[in-house]
């Protein structure tokens, strides 16, 4: 999508003495049957190339990018023999879903190195801002495990507020470095968002996937955040919706969380998909999607939740914030659920499971409790504790407070969540 194709022309320009920038999606169809006539003359090719875009070719030194390469399957064909070739280097880009679409009629190229972008993760974040080695305190912290220090821990927090509203996607982050104008980077997610829907509209077997975009912040809202079907579709369950679910999972869009009716040695084998979760994959974007009354009262809960006045529900953006970091570090996403009307102690939700990274016995899962406030109870992590005592490892608390170790709890700061 459109943040992709920006890093790749940022990219281009920064690291190569030349760029030649292939939109297929803009350029349309005659120019696609002129590069694919080329197919078997490189050195055509290339005079074509630099002819149209006035842009010469530098041998080792020029970057191609092709753009939206799903628009061109052809082109994508003729990778083998441009790799083959060597005297430039390439990018494809594409969304992942109209990219597997788009392969019937070719042979997929082997040379290919596939590469999944997603926002940039909390420590991108703080790079981008000039906070260079900060984090590494915070790493240095949490392995050794003892606290970061009042000062860095006040200036991290300040950071990770910033970040869940401007969020990971590239071109916020830079209009928030250098502008620092809520305005600028809320109008930079917006035409996003707009592009998202654009998007989204292109799948037409899942016409229930718009639907799904645009409820997730009032299902994040409530107490129990698991998707309510019906909201989508009156008397609609997960076998109407799965397809779109899945096309949105897989265009990067969303994060899903599923229910792990029975955690032990791993989460997947009991995994329950029809109790989902469906968090945002930026929390940025969630602010902007969440509150779409008008731009300037949006500016201002943007500022207000940048320095910690929050008037809002900051429960669902921590949550989805730290669903969003735990993907960045590769974790699959899982809770745990259980209501049972007649008996309270079988009654809890725990609103994250991973498994430990050294799985040598059964003592494997570590239950994640989000606290975006400095009062709150553990009796859903305290009953989940009891209850899966012989296959529980550490458990978290992620809070706003500085590292603490009580209770055989371990009370993280909501920044190390990148670092489970």
């Amino acid at each position: 999508m459109w943040e992709k194709s920006w890093i790749c022309r940022e990219f281009g320009q920064r690291e190569y003495e030349s760029l030649i920038f292939v939109d297929f999606n803009e350029e349309g169809e005659s120019f696609a049957e002129d590069f694919n006539a080329f197919r078997g003359d490189l050195d055509g090719l290339f005079f074509f190339l630099q002819s149209y875009y006035n842009t010469r070719l530098v041998e080792r030194k020029s970057l191609i990018v092709l753009d939206e390469i799903q628009k061109n399957p052809k082109a994508r064909e003729m990778l083998k023999y441009l790799v083959q070739d060597g005297r430039y280097d390439y990018i494809e880009t594409g969304s992942l879903v109209s990219i597997q679409s788009a392969v019937a009629s070719i042979t997929i190229p082997s040379e290919e190195v596939p590469l999944e972008l997603g926002p940039m993760d909390f420590e991108e974040f703080l790079w981008a801002c000039g906070d260079e080695i900060i984090y590494s305190a915070a790493r240095r912290a949490f392995e050794e495990r003892r606290q970061v220090g009042q000062s860095l821990h006040r200036r991290l927090m300040t950071r990770l507020r910033q970040y869940m509203v401007v969020g990971g996607m590239p071109q916020a982050v830079e209009a928030f470095v250098q502008t620092n104008s809520m305005e600028e980077v809320d109008r930079i997610k917006k035409a996003i968002i707009h592009l998202y829907r654009q998007d989204i509209g292109k799948a037409g077997t899942v016409p229930r996937a718009r639907r799904i975009f645009d409820l997730i912040p009032s299902e994040l809202s409530r107490d129990e955040k698991r998707f309510r079907y019906s909201d989508i579709a009156k008397g609609g369950g997960l076998q109407d919706n799965d397809d779109a679910f899945a096309w949105l999972s897989d265009a990067g869009l969303v994060n899903l969380c599923c229910n792990s009716s029975d955690p032990n040695v791993g989460l997947r084998l009991s995994m329950d998909r029809q109790r989902l979760k469906c968090y945002l994959c930026d929390t940025g974007l969630l602010v902007t999607l969440a509150f779409d009354d008008n731009e300037e009262a949006r500016a201002g809960i943007m500022r207000s939740l940048a320095t910690g006045k929050f008037g809002v529900n900051k429960g669902m953006l921590m949550e989805n914030l730290v669903a969003q970091l735990l993907r960045a570090s590769g974790r699959r996403l899982y809770y745990y659920s259980s209501y049972d009307k007649g008996n309270a102690a079988n009654r809890m939700e725990v609103d994250f499971l991973i498994t430990k990274n050294d799985m040598t016995n059964l003592h494997n899962i570590c239950p994640i409790e989000v606290k975006s406030g400095p009062r709150y109870t553990l009796s859903s992590i305290r009953k989940y504790k009891e209850k899966f005592s012989q296959y529980t490892s550490t458990a978290y608390v992620l809070h706003t407070g500085d590292l603490a170790l009580e209770d055989d709890f371990v009370f993280l700061p909501l920044y190390m969540a990148l670092l489970l």
